[in-house]
């Protein structure tokens, strides 16, 4: 018999987890949440947002350098690595402590331990058994290793590389995706020596081309190695550094940071004993409504197909909770989710590529325009962005939108808010825009795939 019985019960609580727990309590359900480590989950702790507070702090050092350009003089800035690291805990301590606050709030109880299904609707954690009508699994991903290396001594994973507590001097990162390019783009301007390899042909290879090529440039100016269509390989880790080669050369940095790709962290579920079915691929396999094959069991965020995202955990933690609430909920657009890399220069896009709207048969039409196209390009000193809608020629369809540049992650949600109201890029170009804003860059793109670009 169950020690205690819950209308939900989640195990995780990342922001997909915490997300769906709020949800559930405003619904009316007594809900507890399963953790295992802090609360908050990895990306509060371990992942985004200390990743995004080192960030920060190498955005406003590249301000402090080019002061000069806007008359102000200084002297040359130093990094005292120990506050960059004082401040990224007191980050993540005041988010985890508001996530904590709002569990209070809404009467959500936290149970520390591991979770794991135990069949018919109930969860074991510790030496207690817990009842629930509703399920949700989320938690998270695991790090994985390249073919032939292993995690250990200074060969580390993301979460690591954000929590180093000395900066190094040399650094490899292995992968040249968003999480790879974020932290070559952070440790390379707060002045350490940073390589970048990619096996694909260009970084950040599932974005468009153009804007990857963008991309490039930038990580170039910021002193970073970059090396596309290359494999790392026999890597060794010794007491002081990491060694390794690729294409037959040697390479021997301080620490060799692994960020080409993450698995579903399913390890101590039970699903097989549970009967949740599984995908070829390792993930949970779940419809529309994020439920499993087992009934009251749900499944979201990386243990799923889609994209890795916070935000995409979060929604579906609400679609998970207003599905088994019986709301009617409708299953997420992958495609068109936002997706956002915090590198320098900043890279956001949602839908097709220009590459796969043509694959798909379209009749495209493309539209892009450089921030110094428009006035806030030069005023804010960015006239190297880049805007790129790739639209369909016919009925004005917005397909995709692709951004580099300064506030890349804030401009995309127009594009994104534009395609699902059921709007087409003609309707961006006729929205007024305020001026002068890196906003009319977005305009004006459109206006371009309209055939109409005033500023071009």
């Amino acid at each position: 018999m169950a020690d205690s019985t819950y209308d939900c019960v989640i195990i995780g609580s990342g922001p997909g987890g915490y997300v769906a727990a709020i949800r559930a309590a405003q619904l009316g359900m007594k809900t507890a949440v399963i953790e295992k480590d802090t609360i908050g989950g990895r990306c509060l702790n371990y992942a985004c947002i200390p990743a995004k507070a080192v960030l920060r702090t190498a955005d406003v050092l590249s301000e402090i350098r080019d002061a000069g350009e806007f008359g102000i003089t200084v002297g040359t800035p130093q990094v005292d690595f120990t506050a960059v690291s004082a401040r990224r805990q007191k980050v993540v301590s005041t988010l985890t402590g508001g996530v904590a606050g709002l569990f209070k709030k809404n009467q959500i109880e936290l149970i520390d331990g591991e979770g794991s299904l135990a069949g018919e609707g109930q969860v074991t954690v510790g030496d207690r058994l817990l009842a629930a009508k509703t399920i949700i699994l989320a938690t998270g991903s695991v790090k994985r290793p390249i073919p032939g290396a292993e995690f250990g001594g200074r060969v580390i994973g993301t979460e690591e590389a954000w929590a180093l507590s000395d900066l190094p001097a040399t650094m490899a990162v292995v992968g040249a995706g968003a999480s790879g390019s974020e932290i070559a783009s952070a440790y390379a301007r707060l002045g350490v020596e940073v390589a970048l390899f990619e096996a694909l042909d260009r970084v950040l290879p599932t974005e468009d081309a153009d804007v990857s090529k963008v991309a490039e440039r930038g990580f170039k100016k910021q002193g970073i190695k970059v090396h596309t269509a290359t494999l790392v390989k026999n890597v060794e880790s010794t007491g002081s550094s990491v060694k390794f080669t690729y294409n037959d050369q040697p390479g021997e940095v301080d620490w060799l940071v692994i960020a080409a790709g993450r698995g579903p962290d399913i390890e101590a579920l039970g699903l097989e004993s549970a009967g949740v079915k599984l995908a070829d691929d390792g993930l949970i396999e779940v419809d529309g409504a994020m439920h499993t094959s087992v009934a009251g069991v749900y499944a979201i965020g990386d243990l799923v197909h889609g994209p890795a995202l916070a935000h995409k955990a979060s929604d579906e933690g609400v679609i998970a909770v207003e599905g088994a609430a019986g709301l009617p909920v409708h299953p997420l657009a992958y495609v068109d989710i936002p997706r956002a890399t915090f590198s320098t220069p900043n890279v956001a896009s949602f839908g097709l590529t220009e590459a796969q709207a043509r694959e798909q048969g379209y009749d495209v039409v493309v539209g892009k325009v450089q921030y110094g196209a428009v006035g806030a390009g030069t005023v804010y000193g960015d006239r190297t962005g880049l805007v790129k809608i790739v639209g369909e020629k016919k009925y004005g369809e917005l397909l995709g939108g692709h951004i580099v540049g300064s506030k890349a992650t804030e401009l995309i949600q127009e594009l994104v808010n534009t395609r699902a109201l059921e709007g087409g890029y003609t309707e961006v170009a006729h929205l007024v825009h305020g001026h002068p804003t890196m906003s009319e860059a977005v305009m004006e793109a459109a206006r371009a795939a309209d055939g109409w670009l005033i500023h071009g």
